[in-house]
């Protein structure tokens, strides 16, 4: 898979050292010589341009890529990187940092962003889910049908411990993942039963959202 990182910066650096190691093809894009720093990540490819500029997409091959990731320091780049992407050259997939939680509701389809990874969000989502039981907590944002990737923590007190997956009728627009068990990371079945302790993962229309945790979180009143 080909991948532009516009922003070579830490973020940016870290993102292709990952997915250079998961064997995808990446190339990084930034408009300042300083950030040039080939010996840092040296299996990538280097572009010394301005991600905002149709010709320095246009040299960057953009319309070859499967993904572009918007990893700048400024919002306001890391919007017209994803518009850009995505209008001008039909890419795919695209992902986009956004610095300033203030901002986060620019982030969507209009402006070509196929997910917003928010790292204050994404940080203080993952303190909740380290304390919370029984509490629905959004980890990340689609902007594609509205939909959020939420985590709940089955609590030992709901109705639905010991029931099989099949036989939940889950709500509409909602769909379980993952199930983390422990140190397991199950893909369920519909003959998986929930377990107290079972972390959840669902991909969840955000107006579904209160509705699902109200069904996991039940209690049992036997």
């Amino acid at each position: 898979m080909r991948v532009a990182i516009a922003g070579a910066g830490a973020v940016g650096r870290s993102i292709a050292g990952e997915l250079l190691e998961n064997g995808h093809e990446i190339l990084l894009i930034d408009k300042a010589p300083t950030a040039i720093s080939v010996e840092r990540v040296p299996r990538a490819e280097w572009l010394l341009a301005d991600a905002c500029e149709i010709t320095s997409l246009d040299e960057a091959a953009l319309q070859r890529c499967n993904v572009v990731i918007a990893a700048t320091g400024d919002d306001k780049v890391n919007l017209v990187v994803s518009l850009l992407a995505k209008t001008e050259y039909g890419v795919p997939r695209v992902v986009a940092r956004v610095n300033n939680p203030k901002n986060e509701w620019l982030f969507n389809e209009a402006w070509g962003v196929d997910v917003a990874v928010s790292t204050p969000r994404l940080m203080s989502a993952l303190v909740e889910e380290a304390v919370s039981v029984g509490d629905l907590v959004r980890l990340l944002r689609f902007s594609h049908g509205d939909a959020n990737l939420v985590e709940l923590t089955l609590p030992p007190e709901s109705a639905l411990a010991g029931t099989r997956v099949g036989d939940v009728a889950w709500p509409q627009d909602t769909s379980l993942v993952t199930i983390i068990r422990g140190s397991r990371v199950l893909a369920p079945s519909p003959e998986d039963s929930l377990e107290a302790g079972d972390e959840l993962l669902f991909v969840a229309a955000q107006d579904r959202e209160e509705q699902l945790e109200t069904l996991l979180s039940v209690r049992n009143n036997v």
